[in-house]
């Protein structure tokens, strides 16, 4: 007679294996993560790693599997190796430093050859990862090993622990998603999950002591497993890892896509995978025919998957930006609504797939099964993972894409034919095959662009990173990703143009520009005006490029036919942090703040290695939205900036109503600002015949203040440790909309600029030394002509009050003679105000 377990001993292995899963997720969250930052944020570099962690859970399943039919006491076992999981772990941190140290020097080795810089990133990965993801992948099959006591229970213990290990999954990557790095910082949260790796781990050899040992008639030699079964457990990994990854896409559509929803989508995800090893874990304990269900199972999984565009596209109205005027909460209520609709019973059936096949499989010892079924179920998920992201987006769309996999699952089905079928089985087979066939061949056309009223669209691809659209609207044209953010496009050339232009006027000869990010090309080809001798663009779309290339050529000023100018196709952080080369000015574009990923681009560690890449009297240049961003968050980024930098000024980018941008230009050492080399850069890249005093009064009312100011100082730090950004701004993005928060725009501007100037005085402003009192004056009268500008468009009666202002700040020949009102003389090639 078999022994059994105590319920006692399963109900606290059972919790162990769970806390186990939730480590497991953690890990990966923060992994892809960190090597995002020292690859970039490119969905090849996420690819690459999530490939070598499922590479190394593969290995393990296996390795661990082949032995643990020979161990007596695999409980024990599995606690050494989950301790090995948490001493690995900590290895990441020395192996990571010593990789962000040694990086430069390795790609400058092997720069420039794709396969040989590939070779390396796998290198790195797979020495941080590796061997972490072996000893986890030995976990189901030691654990099962131990649990599993009779032949005829591998399908029920096995799937329970599934069930609970992913459950265990989805916890962790909703607690790093929401919670844990905003608590603990990234560091913190690493080691809570090597501290659960450890407490498991303990805790299992504490519990081995006492274990029954496995018996004699669980250690013999393997059963036969028919090879249709190891064909169904690939293809399942395949299918379901491709579908996850187009159904993340799907949600990108549609959502902020800050970290917050990016966790939200995966932990539905794995809590459907939990749902449907449940499933099979209550179907494995009916008399059910196994094969006829499975058979149903994998029809089932056909037609949820073939029907999930249309439920996505009822769900969010046409793919429309789902939350409408919610707050944070609400928001985040609304999109895990639709995430379960989307998800849950479609991801539930496949996810019961896999763990139902242990009933098939019946017979052998339960680790080396458990083993081998990770493996192979692993190795499918990692081919679906790459397939997903570069193939079916790309050539066929994310729509065809999960048609296609319904298809696979439906053709699956064939798998289990055997010649001792009978007819029945043999029609009931063929008859639910070919209705399903039926179903994914009768699929209509779904948009997966979504058009604005009197928008055309006139380019779009489903790249391997994003949708990415050319959109026209009346006159001018622009670059959209995801449906929601948009890019730039040719109706906003002039302030584009600004965003290079006006740090330019601060540098007397800039020879070398870098420019972080490229959008349409209009910002980067203005920096050609000042007759530098190289431009480096790094643009982390490949797609944008194409389409600005394609659609944009008479706004970019010869950008992409000039050979001084070079473009990669690269994140812009990893872009600095692989070359020594260094520039007289790197420009960082206009990012939307709440996006994830984009807050690697404000974190003190980014503005210190951009300080290291400057040339003597060079200048990093920071482009902040004022209307995408609180007053919270703009004096995070300002004194993030000042520990990298001694000097940080701040400029207008425009003198608009409402909608500002505003740069912070930082500088290693500190220097006055020289009115002389204002107008010689005004002069040479605009041609402009006027003398020096009009055309530097022109550029002084742009400058906005001093970061010197003490203004910042009270706000926190934003590091790759602690994302403050990253955490903080999707929250202000749902508060603004909620009406429960406001932007910079209109009076908070106008109150921000008046405190920015009134906490340093133009008068004691070190960075206006050398300007005359009238022309330190002009820094303010850009600001009243700013808050002038939105008073009259609100129709508000002080407007005139504020216009003698003005006028009383402005020198004559600051002014337009030809207006009857006076106004300021901002004009010029690529120096406007812009429309109201």
């Amino acid at each position: 007679m078999t022994r059994t377990h105590s319920p006692r001993h399963i109900a606290a292995l059972g919790a162990l294996f769970t806390l186990s899963g939730a480590a497991a997720l953690i890990y990966q969250v923060l992994w892809v993560r960190e090597l995002g930052l020292l690859f970039g944020s490119t969905a090849q570099a996420a690819a690459l790693t999530i490939a070598i962690f499922f590479t190394g859970i593969a290995l393990g399943g296996w390795l661990f599997g082949r032995v643990s039919g020979r161990l007596a006491r695999p409980l024990r076992a599995f606690g050494w190796v989950e301790a090995g999981v948490a001493a690995t772990a900590l290895g990441h941190f020395l192996v990571a430093d010593a990789y962000f140290t040694l990086y430069p020097a390795l790609y400058a080795m092997i720069g420039g050859i794709p396969v040989l810089e590939t070779a390396l990133k796998a290198g790195v990965a797979g020495t941080i990862l590796l061997p972490s993801a072996i000893l986890m992948g030995g976990t189901l099959p030691l654990m099962g090993q131990h649990v599993i006591r009779a032949q005829d229970s591998l399908g029920r213990m096995g799937s329970a622990l599934y069930a609970l290990n992913t459950a265990g999954g989805a916890m962790g990557a909703l607690a790093a998603g929401f919670f844990l790095p905003i608590w603990l910082g990234f560091s913190g949260a690493y080691l809570l999950a090597v501290g659960f790796d450890l407490v498991v781990g303990l805790s299992a050899l504490f519990l081995a002591r006492r274990a029954l040992p496995v018996v004699a008639q669980n250690c013999q030699p393997r059963v036969a497993i028919p090879a249709r079964l190891w064909i169904i457990a690939f293809a399942s990994g395949f299918a379901t890892l491709a579908v996850e990854v187009i159904w993340t896409r799907a949600f990108a559509q549609v959502l902020q896509n800050s970290v917050y929803t990016y966790a939200l989508v995966l932990t539905v995800f794995l809590l459907a995978l939990s749902l449907g090893a449940g499933l099979a874990n209550g179907l494995n304990r009916t008399a059910l025919r196994p094969d006829a269900v499975l058979t149903g199972l994998l029809l089932a999984a056909a037609a949820v998957v073939a029907a999930t565009p249309h439920l996505f596209h009822h769900l969010t109205g046409g793919l429309g930006y789902l939350g409408g005027r919610a707050d944070f909460a609400g928001y985040v209520w609304e999109v895990g609504r639709v995430a379960v609709l989307t998800m849950l019973i479609p991801g539930t059936i496949l996810g019961a797939v896999l763990p139902y096949l242990l009933r098939l499989m019946e017979g052998g010892a339960p680790g080396a099964v458990l083993g081998r079924l990770i493996a192979v179920n692993t190795t499918g998920a990692i081919f679906g993972a790459l397939a997903g992201g570069f193939v079916l987006l790309p050539m066929v769309g994310a729509w065809k894409g999960l048609w296609l996999m319904g298809a696979v699952y439906a053709v699956l089905v064939l798998a289990l034919w055997q010649p001792s079928d009978g007819w029945g089985a043999r029609i009931a087979r063929f008859a639910g095959l070919a209705g399903v066939v039926v179903l994914l061949a009768g699929q209509p056309g779904l948009q997966a662009a979504r058009l604005n009223t009197a928008e055309e669209l006139l380019a779009f691809r489903e790249g391997a990173s994003a949708h990415v659209a050319v959109v026209a609207r009346e006159e001018s044209k622009f670059i959209r990703v995801n449906n929601f953010y948009t890019l730039g496009g040719s109706g906003a050339l002039v302030p584009e143009r600004n965003q290079t232009m006006i740090p330019l006027l601060t540098h007397p000869s800039p020879r070398e520009i870098f420019f972080l990010g490229l959008g349409t090309g209009i910002s980067a080809g203005a920096g050609l005006f000042a007759n530098p001798d190289r431009v480096t663009v790094c643009e982390l779309l490949p797609d944008v490029i194409d389409f600005a290339r394609d659609w944009f050529g008479p706004y970019v000023n010869g950008l992409f036919d000039d050979p001084r100018v070079t473009i990669h196709p690269e994140d812009g952080r990893q872009c600095l942090a692989r070359s020594r080369a260094t520039y007289d000015m790197i420009i960082a574009d206009l990012f939307t703040p709440w996006r994830a990923g984009v807050g690697n681009v404000y974190t003190a560690e980014h503005y210190r290695l951009a300080a290291s890449r400057l040339n003597a009297g060079g200048a990093y240049v920071q482009w902040m939205p004022l209307y995408q961003v609180s007053r919270r968050e703009f004096e995070i980024v300002a004194n993030t900036m000042v520990q990298a930098f001694p000097e940080v000024t701040i400029w207008r980018g425009d003198l608009y109503p409402e909608r500002s941008i505003v740069a912070l230009v930082g500088r290693k050492t500190p220097a006055p600002l020289d009115p002389a080399t204002l107008a010689a850069q005004w002069r040479a890249m605009t041609g402009s015949d006027e003398p020096d005093d009009v055309l530097s009064a022109r550029a002084l009312k742009f400058y906005a203040g001093n970061a010197a100011s003490g203004l910042f100082a009270d706000a926190p730090v934003n590091t790759d440790d602690l994302p403050l950004i990253e955490y903080l701004a999707p929250r202000t993005h749902r508060a603004v909309i909620a009406g429960r928060a406001n932007w910079l725009t209109g009076p908070e501007r106008d109150r921000f600029y008046t405190d920015l100037l009134d906490a340093l005085p133009p008068g004691s402003d070190p960075h206006l030394a050398l300007l005359t009192p009238a022309q330190r004056n002009l820094a303010r009268a850009g600001a009243v002509y700013a808050e002038w500008r939105g008073l009259r468009t609100r129709n508000d009666l002080r407007a005139g009050a504020l216009w003698q202002d003005f006028l009383a700040l402005t020198p004559s020949h600051a002014r337009d003679p030809d207006s009857p009102a006076g106004q300021v003389a901002i004009g010029g090639m690529a120096f406007g105000e812009g429309a109201d």
